[in-house]
């Protein structure tokens, strides 16, 4: 059962004939009445304003995660309403300690989101090792 609100209707789509995988859904629709949260991306940049964790993945990552919980609570959400995420990662660098913070905020929560994960050149920042954006169905105010 998804904590997704009672007047939305969300359809975690897995097709036969795709692969499965616990971590992520192939593909969610959404319909009813409810609020969409779009999480712009998000770094290991505290409330302060200082960067935690400068060349150490798994910090950064545990940043990151407590910033996007953060911006998810402005808009009445939490984690589990995320249907889509967008992981970056700066190429050169393991993603593994970065998944495993991923793994262990996501917890056992069923129907995972639908997920994608680059690689790219650089961030914003030369400092910056990942970045993650997502959309979240949350409750309607």
């Amino acid at each position: 059962m998804s904590d997704i609100p009672s007047t939305a209707q969300v359809q975690y789509l897995n097709p036969a004939g795709m692969s499965r995988n616990p971590a992520f859904s192939q593909g969610i629709a959404v319909t009813g009445n409810v609020k969409t949260i779009y999480v712009g991306g998000q770094n290991a940049v505290d409330g302060s304003g200082n960067m935690v964790g400068k060349a150490d993945m798994e910090l950064q990552a545990e940043q990151t995660f407590k910033n996007l919980e953060t911006v998810l609570a402005a808009g009445e959400a939490r984690l589990e309403h995320i249907v889509r995420w967008t992981i970056y990662l700066v190429q050169g660098h393991a993603p593994q300690p970065a998944l495993e913070v991923f793994r262990r905020v996501w917890g056992r929560r069923g129907n995972p989101p639908t997920i994608s994960v680059l690689t790219v050149a650089e961030l914003a920042n030369p400092d910056f090792l990942l970045e993650i954006d997502a959309i979240a169905v949350g409750p309607r105010s």
